[in-house]
Parts: C-alpha cells; structure tokens; sequence
C-alpha cells in the first residue's frame, strides 16, 4: 500500500481527470454531482481526511438532500483517505458494499512502448463519444452526459480511436497532468476482444504521454473485470489501493 500522500495525489488528478460538474466540500469531504452522466464515480461522496468524521448522521442527512435534489441515490466512494468511524457507521447501518475498484499505476520508463503505434490523437470531441458509446455496454451512457464531461477536462487529453472496414474496433482516453498519464474508457469490440487491441490502443496512448512528459501512467478498474487486470498486469501496471462504493438502500 503506498503512503497517503500518493493516495491523495492520485484521488485529485483522478477529479481533475473525469470532472464532476458540481463539486462541494462538506468539511473534507469532496461531494460530486453531474446532473447529464450517471457514473458514480461523478456521483458520490469522496472522503479525503481519515481524522474527518464528526457528525456523520448529521451531514449524511444534509448529503442525502443535495443527492436527492440531482435524483441520484446517495453514494460514497471510501479509498484509504476514508475515516474507519464512517465505514463502520456504514457497516452498522446496512450500507452494501457495491463495486471495488482497483487503482493500478505503472512507471512509463520501465513500460515497452518502443514498439507501439505512434498514433495521433483525434481532435474531434464528437467522434470519440459517439465511439465509446457504440462499444459501450452501458446504455445509461448519453452523448450529451460524455461529451459534457470530455469537454470538462482541463488537463491535455489524447482520445485515440482504431477502426477497420466494419467500424470502431477499440478507443482509449488518455488525460496528462504534469507527470501523471490517467488512462479511460478503454473499450473494445466484442468480436474484436482477445485479439491484441485492447493492448494495442493503451500502448499507442501512453507512448503519446510519455512524449508529452508524463512519467507515470495510471488507471482504475473494477476488481471483477477479470480480462482487463489480466492485460493491465502483463503491460507492466500494479495496484496502488482500492476504493469501494457503499450505497444506501431504498
């Protein structure tokens, strides 16, 4: 497990990354909310302080108001910054435990990118999203949610698209910030999986950071996606920490 600096490092890049588009704090607790895109990860309570955990049945309370005012069901997603008091509230109150997320980080020097494809990223917004929704699985995903969020971003981002005579085959986002490389909505064909795309198209979009100055590359991934941790450890990325959603029901 790395040190809470680097945790806390790599939970801000990540907000910078995939930006929420409104984000309020409630003592050091980053509440996130966008109204267009229904990830949770856009949608949740992100507690950034372990020693912050006054009040809890007060401020969640006041969280489930603000959440029910966007029509989202209140969502927190607990990293290691997360107080133990608050997760065993949590677990006393009935919260399941719903989607553990692995966060992974490689070093680009030590990563063979030599080979890869030097692939130019697209400038055209629209034809990303259109792409990442047609190899999208979740339909809750809408052009306007995606493309607010994309065009959010303010770090420099590489969106990167291979396509052959039937259409999209793979896309990736890549956003760089100063030394980090965070890689998303890396998607591929369902007749296209297993064939050497999904490694293709990640290793053309961090051969691109590594030209821009980044030096490490990062990514998340749910712990049950067991192809995309299969490829991701055999390109050179380990586990930094894990975060869970505990989700409140009814």
């Amino acid at each position: 497990m790395p040190g809470l600096a680097f945790v806390r490092r790599l939970e801000a890049v990540g907000f910078r990354a995939w930006p929420a588009s409104s984000v309020h704090y409630d003592g050091s607790w980053a509440v996130r909310l966008t109204a267009s895109h229904p990830s949770r990860r856009l949608n949740s309570v992100n507690p950034l302080d372990p020693a912050d955990y006054a009040d809890i049945d007060r401020r969640i309370e006041r969280l489930g108001k603000r959440f029910d005012s966007y029509s989202r069901p209140l969502v927190f997603r607990l990293s290691p910054l997360a107080p133990a008091p608050l997760q065993a509230y949590l677990d006393s109150a009935g919260w399941p435990r719903v989607d553990e997320t692995r966060v992974m980080t490689s070093t680009l020097d030590e990563m063979d990118l030599d080979g890869a494809i030097n692939h130019l990223p697209l400038q055209d917004v629209g034809r990303f999203v259109d792409t990442a929704i047609f190899l999208n699985s979740d339909d809750r995903i809408n052009k306007p949610g995606l493309t607010e969020v994309l065009e959010s971003i303010r770090p420099p981002m590489g969106m990167f698209v291979v396509e052959d005579e039937s259409g999209p085959v793979a896309c990736a986002l890549c956003v760089h910030d100063n030394d980090m490389a965070g890689l998303f909505d890396i998607s591929v064909r369902s007749d296209k999986r297993a064939q050497g795309y999904g490694r293709s198209i990640v290793r053309a979009a961090l051969r691109w950071a590594k030209s821009q100055g980044a030096r490490v590359a990062w990514l998340q991934v749910e712990d049950k996606n067991a192809a995309a941790l299969k490829l991701y450890a055999t390109l050179g990325f380990s586990e930094a920490y894990r975060y869970v959603y505990r989700a409140r029901e009814g």
